[in-house]
């Protein structure tokens, strides 16, 4: 097996941002309409085997996987301490979480960014070991669309995922793109996505959704409607916790739902990441999927950028 990391070269051009106006977000579909209550029961998978290479940090319940049966929903989640680290992966085409595992040293992954399916290029800012790899802002299909020319500077200021360094030590933070890294913090990986679920929803702020006269008018990625989703989140304690959301045998979540999912599990900052088809998760060997076709088969749609674990 290849174990050679994908490419982390300098990703200059970006693919269509349809996260406004009358512009859909290529990768989210439709699903059925929103439902209000959401029921949840629990059934906790813990991880049984030792994880190869570092098997020995394995022992100190760093990394706790769960499945939760909601209400029309799977939800698995997968909670991460020190001493492992999530970082960032991105790959020169499009290819499926399979993949990325099976080209890296990560016993976890996680799809990330949004991205262009059409052309196979990120439409989320990212940062890889310090260096700048995506910026929409050079995007010619983005900053070309007319129809987004109002919208451009709330989309280069979409919220990410960050990881610093902090003399010597890692820390976790979701904030708008030009928000400055903390002080004595350098600012290593980061993948763009949103809108923010947690501690309270921006949707509004960077461009997914508009009301007019309290209705809404627009919901660019369906955050209304139930669908498979993925979202990262970082609890009080500085831990982060993974979620993929599977219609598994129902419709998924709402984003509102998903918020208050996470909420329930302690998280205080949480993100939005790429959902839909795109929806997809990696632990230890085994593959989870978010959509299903009618055969009920996993639908193993290729993205663009990962969040990983090693």
């Amino acid at each position: 097996m290849n174990r050679q990391k994908p490419s982390r070269s300098r990703l200059l051009q970006g693919g269509l941002l349809a996260a406004c106006l009358a512009l859909v977000l290529l990768t989210y579909e439709a699903s059925p309409p929103p439902v209000t209550k959401t029921a949840t029961k629990t059934v906790i998978k813990t991880v049984a085997q030792p994880i190869n290479p570092v098997s020995e940090r394995e022992s100190s319940s760093a990394v706790r996987f769960e499945t939760h049966e909601a209400d029309g929903a799977t939800v698995y989640m997968l909670a991460i301490s020190q001493p492992y680290l999530v970082s960032v992966a991105v790959s020169d085409g499009l290819q499926t979480v399979e993949t990325f595992s099976e080209q890296t040293n990560a016993f976890a992954i996680l799809n990330a960014g949004f991205f262009d399916p059409q052309n196979a290029q990120t439409t989320s800012h990212v940062v890889i070991e310090g260096e700048a790899v995506a910026d929409p802002a050079e995007n010619e299909r983005l900053v070309g669309n007319l129809d987004l020319a109002p919208y451009l500077s709330q989309i280069f200021n979409r919220s990410e995922f960050r990881r610093y360094d902090c003399a010597g030590e890692p820390r976790y933070d979701i904030t708008p793109h030009e928000a400055p890294a903390p002080e004595n913090c350098t600012l290593v990986e980061a993948v763009g996505a949103g809108p923010q679920l947690l501690p309270e929803n921006t949707a509004y702020v960077e461009g997914f959704t508009d009301y007019a006269d309290g209705a809404l008018i627009r919901d660019a990625i369906g955050s209304e409607s139930r669908n498979a989703r993925t979202a990262v989140g970082i609890k009080a304690d500085g831990s982060v916790v993974w979620f993929m959301v599977a219609q598994n045998p129902g419709a998924g979540m709402t984003l509102a739902e998903l918020a208050q999912f996470m909420r329930q599990r302690g998280v205080v900052k949480g993100l939005n990441l790429d959902g839909g088809s795109s929806a997809s998760m990696v632990f230890n060997g085994t593959a989870y999927y978010g959509k299903f076709d009618s055969d009920g088969n996993p639908v193993q749609r290729p993205v663009k950028s990962v969040l990983t674990v090693d």
